[in-house]
């Protein structure tokens, strides 16, 4: 064995860390230390799908969580990406800017703090409040109450994530573009919505100290309930520009809750588990049926003037979408003009040798080896990206 690409220790983190700071801080001779090895070489197109399993099998005499095997799916790296670059608008009287920090990884939010200086952390958490972290068990629970699947965070943080991930990963194999910077401001107005509905409901006077997971998960389907049969949706974007629910969707909000409360609290005949209740679709499905038209018919006017129609939105979501396509190409084109014409000879020769390119492939290769003379589109330079993966497959190694 010459070399290894991209090596990652799956299990025995804690091993390696120690022997390397035990020859480094205290000089100690390693020569006669042997640790058995298991080496997985993962084709890289498989490894967002293997390499989160090998994770998961060797890990099971340690709880880690089904979040953390997730962590490196792209999908998770671009809403990191976003929160790391935009500004959220200023909120109330507040004249500061600040971003929503997502937690792409445990502890990530911690670490990012654990060398500062004092000066540097107090910037840090001016920039990134505390209150505006958000983990991607969270973001599931965000996510899903406004998917019929209320029952599903009732499961709990990891059942409902696990659910969560399913979907996404479909859904991101299908399209990439719908994840798009109106995606993540329309997921940081849905956290906005779930936080202040929990502060809501907890301050009720009903509101004895139990269920408020329940509770909030079911009140917020319900009016997305109450929307969706009026072929419309809650403009979250309004949300987001404010960075608050106003008193009108807070009054909407107190309203299901005190319903979901009331139903949930008087289960059916042989139920005396209200928690366990809550994790069935069953007790879903009935509060649609007994409660959905009480409630649209108990809202204000005011919260209907909050709605827009799912016609509007997804013509919002095709401009998106096409936004997301352009900024991908851009990017792509980039990351191809940031490497050296030498290097794409190198691929270009590697992967020849071994008849590993199409025509098609071989020509836009050839394209890049004339960079910066021949500059390749965006669409060309997505296709020399999935080459890098096929030449480091075969050794080849990129410049610094």
């Amino acid at each position: 064995m010459s070399r290894i690409l991209d090596l990652q220790i799956v299990n025995g983190g804690q091993t390696t860390a120690s022997l390397f700071h035990t020859r480094k801080r205290d000089g100690a001779d390693l020569s006669r230390v042997f640790v058995q090895v298991k080496l997985s070489v993962v084709d890289a197109d498989r490894s967002e799908t293997v390499v989160p399993r090998i994770s998961e099998y060797a890990n099971t005499q340690n709880r880690v969580s089904a979040a953390d095997f997730f962590s490196n799916h792209p999908f998770h790296v671009r809403m990191e990406g976003f929160s790391r670059r935009i500004w959220a608008p200023t909120a109330g009287q507040s004249t500061r800017e600040t971003k929503w920090f997502y937690e792409r990884t445990r502890g990530q939010y911690a670490d990012a703090q654990s060398k500062l200086t004092a000066a540097e952390r107090r910037r840090f958490t001016a920039e990134y409040p505390k209150a505006q972290m958000f983990t991607k068990t969270d973001l599931a629970k965000f996510e899903n109450v406004w998917d019929d699947a209320p029952h599903w965070v009732s499961l709990g943080a990891q059942k409902n994530f696990a659910h969560y991930a399913q979907r996404i990963g479909a859904e991101w194999e299908r399209s990439q573009d719908g994840f798009n910077e109106f995606y993540y401001k329309w997921v940081i107005a849905r956290a906005i919505v779930f936080r202040s509905t929990e502060r809501l409901v907890s301050a009720q006077p009903w509101y004895n100290g139990g269920y408020r997971a329940n509770i909030v998960a079911y009140a917020l389907a319900m009016l997305g309930e109450v929307a969706r049969r009026r072929k419309q949706k809650i403009d979250f974007i309004a949300v987001w520009a404010a960075q608050a629910t106003d008193s009108v969707l807070g009054g909407a909000i107190t309203t299901a809750a005190a319903l979901v409360n009331e139903e949930i609290m008087s289960p059916p005949t042989g139920i005396s588990n209200i928690s366990e209740w809550c994790k069935k679709e069953a007790c879903w499905q009935k509060l649609v049926a007994a409660r959905v038209p009480q409630l649209e018919q108990s809202l204000p006017a005011g919260f209907f003037d909050l709605l827009v129609t799912q016609e509007d939105h997804a013509v919002v979501l095709r401009d998106a979408k096409k936004t997301q396509q352009i900024d991908d190409g851009i990017d792509a084109q980039r990351k191809v003009l940031a490497i050296p014409a030498s290097d794409w000879a190198r691929i270009q020769k590697a992967l020849a040798a071994n008849g590993w390119l199409t025509s098609k492939e071989d020509g836009v290769l050839k394209i890049a080896m004339q960079i910066p003379s021949k500059l390749p589109t965006e669409r060309q330079s997505k296709i020399l990206l999935q080459l890098i993966d096929k030449a480091r497959l075969e050794g080849v190694t990129l410049r610094k």
